[in-house]
């Protein structure tokens, strides 16, 4: 029987040759005799497979040599307290404000430094982005921080901006747990980027940090020693006991992105073929629709998650049993914004699009 297609924000659906090969090596990987979540995270198997995912990653993300992969826990919520008691020396950071994950970035790093929102969408409910030339960047900060996809409101920052260019010289920090491996990143222009990996590397629990070496060595007094970078880097992810099983899960999807084609594409130029198919599918049935709206303004829209709304919203839970029924699962959107939400990360195949895009067309006759 064909499994349902998975529409959850996170955690995610993951690709089925993963799921598949790690409940082949549950009880013994590779002849070892133990599980993955039976292994010493010090013993030569378990190191085996950190070195080859951080291998992997670099070769898919295209990480230059300076820069330092770590492995870490407490997904991208701690991060936004972890970022500044690493980064901001206790002094002024500027915030790009796009929707709800960078807010709450911006709250919670007011605890440790001083808070500047350099440009803000509020005022039009999050469905625009502001242009960078209209930044107010401040002459002199510590960092920028960006979420360059905003999973709740479905804006996505399709190029990063050049820091340089818009007259600062601080770092520019990204936020990119919802969008990271859909495409490629232009390190030139980042100096660290952060993200859980529930969304398109793997299950819950590993996080992932890419930093500049120069940045590390600066953390505050009262930053944990688990959490100051510097300390991770020089002890290869493990000062303490990394996620071991989600290392390994996300190394298996870091090998299934390698084996990605598309068009005569690799990798993660892959995916980004495929992921601008899927979303002009979607998107394109919704603009046509007199039924469904999505808000977000054309040249923002996320690739990975999309929200729309029906125009009748006494509708939605007919809509949403009736998905359910259709095997389209986890439609429902945030409960803060409401209405319907597809993620349609990585792993999410054309097919599944298809699926929804025929049941939404379908289920907008059965209103008519």
């Amino acid at each position: 029987m064909a499994r349902p297609y998975n529409f959850s924000a996170g955690p995610a659906a993951m690709p089925t040759e993963v799921l598949q090969q790690a409940a082949a090596e549950m009880l013994d990987w590779h002849g070892s005799g133990m599980s993955v979540m039976e292994m010493s995270h010090r013993g030569l198997e378990f190191g085996t497979i950190l070195e080859a995912a951080e291998q992997d990653l670099r070769e898919l993300l295209a990480v230059p040599a300076h820069f330092r992969v770590l492995f870490m826990q407490g997904g991208g919520l701690a991060e936004n307290a972890i970022v500044p008691l690493n980064l901001s020396r206790g002094e002024a950071v500027d915030f790009v404000v796009t929707g709800s994950w960078s807010q709450k970035s911006l709250k919670e790093a007011s605890r440790y430094c001083q808070v500047h929102t350099a440009a803000s969408n509020a005022s039009d409910g999050h469905t625009t982005l502001p242009d960078p030339a209209t930044w107010q960047l401040s002459r002199q900060v510590q960092y920028v921080h960006l979420c360059s996809n905003e999973t709740i409101n479905g804006i996505e920052v399709h190029e990063l901006p050049d820091l340089k260019a818009l007259g600062s010289d601080a770092p520019l920090v990204i936020d990119f747990s919802s969008h990271v491996a859909s495409r490629s990143v232009d390190w030139s222009r980042v100096g660290l980027a952060f993200g859980g990996a529930q969304k398109n590397l793997g299950p819950a629990g590993l996080t992932l940090v890419v930093v500049r070496e120069d940045l590390l060595g600066h953390a505050l007094k009262a930053c944990p020693s688990a959490f100051d970078y510097k300390t991770v880097a020089e002890n290869s992810s493990m000062y303490n006991t990394p996620p071991t099983f989600a290392i390994y899960m996300a190394g298996l999807t870091f090998q299934w992105l390698k084996r990605q084609t598309e068009a005569g594409l690799t990798g993660v130029a892959a995916m980004e073929a495929r992921n601008i198919a899927k979303a002009e599918l979607l998107y394109g049935f919704i603009d046509q629709s007199a039924f469904y709206v999505n808000k977000v303004a054309a040249n923002c829209r996320s690739r990975m998650n999309i929200p729309f709304f029906l125009r009748n919203e006494s509708l939605n839970q007919a809509f949403l049993t009736g998905a359910k029924a259709a095997g389209l699962l986890q439609l429902k959107g945030h409960k803060s914004v409401g209405g319907m939400r597809a993620s349609i990360y990585n792993a999410m195949p054309i097919e599944g699009v298809q699926a929804l895009v025929a049941y939404m067309r379908d289920f907008e006759k059965t209103q008519a």
